[in-house]
């Protein structure tokens, strides 16, 4: 009986010196190449309209990549394409106008690009995103605001880190030049426009 009590010991001792406690998952390195997961993400933007209303819109169509070699992402490269052809807001009277050479001029510029310059930690989660972006042929400095979401490992092993960005600019200054005024002297469609981008990125390698 001794014997057998000392073997079970033994066979418990043996089980639990080769048990090797689980380690968590490390954090995804933010360390790479990106490219845009467009399947989860979208191109918003706002414009006020007849003074009293806004209309929004978006972009069905867009494409980008980021590299950084910093795990807090402050040294990223930033490149963006958007398709104008791709312009919906729900109206497809509105949206030809849109494409027409009053405002992108579709059929010549198709595409809107956006270059980075910087991208600078400010706080948190909170980071500054500024670059050139040209819109037909007009190219000009814009900031924008950017909110880094996180970053994680999705159930299929992917790695994906999400940002929104969002910013102002003012059509005019890209040529985008149709303009009328209302009867009390208002204008139709606002100067400014609202930029908003809800982008999911894809960690590429």
């Amino acid at each position: 009986m001794k014997k057998v009590f000392t073997l079970g010991v033994l066979a418990v001792a043996a089980v639990l010196f080769s048990f090797k406690p689980a380690t968590n998952n490390p954090k995804p390195s933010n360390a790479g190449n990106w490219g845009v997961d467009a399947v989860h993400s979208n191109v918003k933007f706002t414009v006020t309209h007849l003074v009293v209303s806004e209309v929004d819109g978006s972009f069905k169509v867009f494409d980008g990549s980021m590299t950084t070699t910093k795990e807090d992402f402050s040294d990223a490269k930033i490149s963006f394409s958007v398709d104008v052809n791709t312009v919906n807001t729900d109206n497809e009277m509105r949206d030809g106008h849109l494409k027409s050479d009053d405002f992108f001029n579709a059929e010549k510029f198709a595409k809107m690009n956006f270059t980075s310059t910087s991208f600078k930690k400010v706080s948190g989660n909170k980071y500054e995103l500024k670059g050139n972006l040209t819109i037909r042929d007009v190219t000009k400095p814009v900031t924008l605001e950017v909110t880094y979401g996180g970053t994680v490992k999705d159930p299929y092993g992917n790695v994906k880190a999400g940002f929104k960005a969002k910013g102002k600019i003012k059509r005019f200054d890209y040529g985008l030049k149709w303009s009328a005024v209302t009867e009390a002297g208002g204008a139709v469609v606002g100067d400014e426009v609202e930029i908003l981008c809800n982008i999911q990125m894809v960690k590429k390698g």
